[in-house]
């Protein structure tokens, strides 16, 4: 018989940063992981609308193909990606389509349902939380399967858009153990942000103006009633954004300033020396799940999110830190001070990674899509 495959369908993966493109290459990795170890391994295509050929791809092998359509002008890319999908439905008829993004879902939609060919579609948190418009209402619902990050993506989608829950498989975010662990504060970095003797918190996130939800502003406005209990305080923001002057200015006003580091972009290979800085990793946020959490979290870093968001998963309903009202800086200041203080059990390092590794690790992705996988092929 032969074997089956596959056809993954993305906007983009490689030429922009952010949660759902390490989502995506969790997915990719741990799909090349997986079957390895089959006799008969699925082959798929990867269609990126937006990435060109000159990205570095370290997923391309003879189970994954990548084919670039990014193109000038942009409609050029779109006619092409619609064309090579419905090539590809035709011709190899793939056991199933993923389509990585609610935005291609009535495209992807309208290519497979004539041909009998089932489709799943991976969310990830905002895009969907909302209520959609028709067409993509009528393609979720007409979706085979939907995977989803968290339970509270898959909740909201359901209440929202009048979706069975029964369709969605909960596909978590996970961390890299190898890459984010225990270690002693890194010198040259103390040295490097003047961060010596401080009390650290730290926040990794985009600083672009629409995602204010990410909080960075509301952590810098805890800052002084913070200070009365630690007057050594500090706060590292790691990552870059037209919003960095409107945090700057808020510092400023508030008489902080010099509490606030500002680090801009540090590449993926630097970002676990950073954590390892911190005492603490605040985002009072609203996500869909948070992979930082996770990575702070295999570091050791007790943690602050939101109370009504994704970030339920990542801290275990609260039992591996601390969760507080959205965009509320008092709240922010006492969790924050608890965390400092290192007093509860949320603080134990080794006892927060073991805990996030049992639940979130690279393996049990592999294990829940091996599961996923099996039972496609088995339909």
């Amino acid at each position: 018989m032969r074997s089956p495959n596959y056809l993954f369908c993305f906007l983009e993966i490689f030429s922009s940063e952010g949660g759902i493109q390490s989502y995506v290459k969790d997915i990719l990795k741990a799909y090349l992981s997986v079957t390895a170890e089959t006799n008969s391994p699925p082959q798929a295509e990867v269609l990126l609308l937006r990435d060109s050929p000159d990205c570095q791809n370290p997923f391309e092998s003879k189970n994954l193909r990548f084919h670039y359509l990014k193109t000038d002008p942009v409609w050029f890319g779109r006619l092409n990606f619609a064309a090579r999908i419905l090539i590809n439905l035709v011709q190899k008829r793939p056991k199933r389509v993923f389509c990585g993004h609610i935005n291609l879902a009535p495209l992807i939609q309208t290519l497979c349902e004539p041909l009998g060919i089932p489709y799943t579609i991976l969310t990830y948190g905002k895009e969907v939380w909302e209520t959609l418009g028709p067409k993509y209402q009528i393609a979720m619902s007409q979706a085979d399967s939907i995977w989803t990050i968290s339970r509270y993506t898959r909740d909201h989608t359901c209440c929202n858009n009048q979706l069975n829950p029964a369709k969605f498989q909960i596909v978590p975010c996970v961390v890299d153990e190898n890459i984010f662990t225990i270690g002693l504060k890194p010198q040259d970095l103390l040295a490097q942000y003047n961060l010596t003797a401080a009390k650290i918190l730290m926040t990794v996130a985009r600083l672009r103006s629409t995602d204010i939800y990410k909080g960075v502003d509301v952590t810098i406005k805890a800052l002084p009633q913070i200070a009365k209990t630690f007057p050594n305080v500090k706060y590292l923001v790691i990552g870059r954004g037209d919003d960095r002057p409107r945090l700057a200015k808020i510092a400023q006003d508030l008489g902080v300033a010099e509490k606030v580091i500002f680090a801009g972009f540090v590449p993926t290979a630097d970002l676990a020396a950073h954590y390892q800085l911190a005492d603490a990793y605040v985002m009072p946020s609203q996500e869909g799940f948070g992979i930082v959490y996770l990575e702070a979290l295999a570091c050791g870093l007790p943690v602050l999110a939101g109370d009504s968001d994704g970030s339920a998963d990542p801290l275990q309903d609260g039992k591996l830190g601390w969760r507080v009202p959205y965009r509320n800086s008092e709240a922010v200041a006492v969790a924050c001070v608890e965390m400092l203080r290192g007093k509860d059990i949320r603080c134990d390092r080794a006892w927060l990674r073991e805990q996030t590794l049992a639940r979130f690790s690279f393996q049990s992705l592999c294990q829940s899509l091996e599961s996923i996988f099996e039972s496609s092929d088995s339909d």
